[in-house]
């Protein structure tokens, strides 16, 4: 499982949404993900629309699988219930 997740510097969501994915990372032997900064690879929300296929309001935009999920709470959700994050 393979996931990405699209951000910018400074922005606590996308920070946040760094730590879920470290931790599925730790938790997961088929969990990998990597961290795309928009502002230095000059990718802007405009050309996520084009992918995602709606406006992009917000960071961070992530994708599991090639499948977009959201934004922050949208992959802490998905990760809930899909992937195990904080299961005791």
């Amino acid at each position: 499982m393979f996931t990405v997740i699209f951000g910018r510097p400074g922005c606590p969501y996308c920070v946040r949404a760094v730590k879920i994915a470290e931790k599925l990372a730790e938790d997961r032997d088929d969990f990998e993900f990597r961290y795309i900064d928009m502002h230095a690879e000059g990718i802007s929300k405009a050309d996520l629309e084009k992918t995602v296929g709606k406006p992009v309001l917000t960071v961070p935009q992530i994708f599991v699988d090639e499948q977009h999920i959201g934004g922050c709470d949208d992959f802490e959700a998905y990760s809930r219930a899909n992937l195990g994050l904080y299961a005791s």
